[in-house]
């Protein structure tokens, strides 16, 4: 079975205009995309999601940048989907990502890093639920055909 994960584009990266570059390394990838919306995060749902942050000193800067502008909520699908999400993304630390990562490409930071992706199955189990529900996911083919218009025949 093809595995889904959870990426996040936070507001740096909406912000900048990269949700398409970013969403078109995956797709070029071979990734299917089965769920994308734009949100606005509560500070609840920030609090869930980075419950393991939540008594970091750096916590409450984090939750402000995170739920001050919309992120984009992306659910991706395809084989061995986490782990090689994990590597294009880049390591959370943008300042030693490599160029090539979307981290180290378009940032330069820890706390401003343009995206979240899960760390494991486990964690996308859990993640991808938090952001969608059930109907807002799509299980579809994909057309790895050309797109043959009428007048091509």
């Amino acid at each position: 079975m093809k595995e889904r994960t959870l990426l996040l584009l936070k507001p740096d990266a909406v912000q900048r205009g990269l949700i398409g570059e970013i969403v078109l390394r995956f797709e070029r990838k071979g990734f299917k995309i089965v769920g994308l919306k734009m949100l606005k995060m509560t500070k609840e749902l920030a609090r869930e999601h980075y419950a393991h942050l939540v008594s970091k000193p750096f916590y409450p800067d984090l939750e402000k940048f995170v739920t001050e502008n919309p992120i984009i909520a992306v659910a991706i699908e395809g084989k061995e989907a986490v782990e090689v999400t994990r590597t294009i993304v880049g390591p959370t630390n943008a300042s030693k990502a490599p160029a090539g990562t979307i981290r180290g490409d378009f940032s330069n930071s820890t706390s401003r890093n343009v995206i979240h992706a899960s760390d494991s199955k486990e964690t996308a189990a859990k993640e991808i639920p938090r952001f969608f529900k059930p109907h807002e996911l799509y299980d579809y083919s994909m057309n790895v055909e050309p797109f043959l218009c009428a007048s091509d025949e």
